[in-house]
């Protein structure tokens, strides 16, 4: 299951220009080049001993163990083309917003007599760039995965349930199940 936060962040790394580095070595290079040569910063950073980061630099060691190897692509990953990765949330957000795909539970507070039984939907949409901004800004600011989902639900509320003001006022929605979520700029 992905949640909100990966999904936003996969999202922006579609708008990579050059591939993120894929043997051992050449990612641990690229973390102490960011890390200003520091192999001991890095080092802590992935939890491993500052020798063993230098035998990677140097190309020592080849084959990292599994775990360290889902650490060391994702800190590349987090920290791969940042100026491309602001550019792509600064234009979701001011100019093109957002694409998203969600397979979920939405439940309801309405108005009485109608139902609000919570059900599942698979919603494809476009969000404006507000909401983009709404998301993207919450997530900097480090949000939790339970109010990136309620940020995701206000803004799928506002757009399909209570289209943008047209419909289904005081309508309040709730992302209860998230069976899959995907973004796309």
């Amino acid at each position: 299951m992905v949640t909100v936060g990966e999904g936003l962040d996969r999202a922006v790394q579609g708008a990579f220009t050059r591939p993120v580095p894929k043997s051992a070595g050449a990612q641990m290079r690229y973390l102490v080049r960011q890390h200003q040569g520091s192999t001991r910063r890095v080092a802590e950073l992935l939890g491993i001993s500052r020798r063993t980061v230098e035998r990677y630099v140097r190309n020592q060691i080849r084959k990292p163990r599994p775990e360290l190897a889902e650490r060391l692509e994702r800190e590349v990953r987090t920290r791969w083309q940042p100026q491309v990765r602001a550019r792509a949330r600064q234009a979701a957000a001011t100019t093109q917003g957002i694409m998203i795909d969600v397979r979920a539970r939405f439940g309801y507070t309405a108005a009485p007599g109608s139902t609000d039984d919570a059900r599942v939907r698979h919603l494809t949409l476009a969000l404006p760039p507000h909401q983009a901004a709404r998301l993207f800004q919450a997530q900097e600011a480090g949000a939790g995965e339970d109010r990136l989902r309620q940020v995701a639900a206000e803004a799928l509320g506002e757009v399909y349930f209570r289209d943008n003001g047209r419909r289904a006022h005081g309508l309040e929605v709730e992302l209860s199940d998230l069976l899959d979520v995907e973004f796309e700029l």
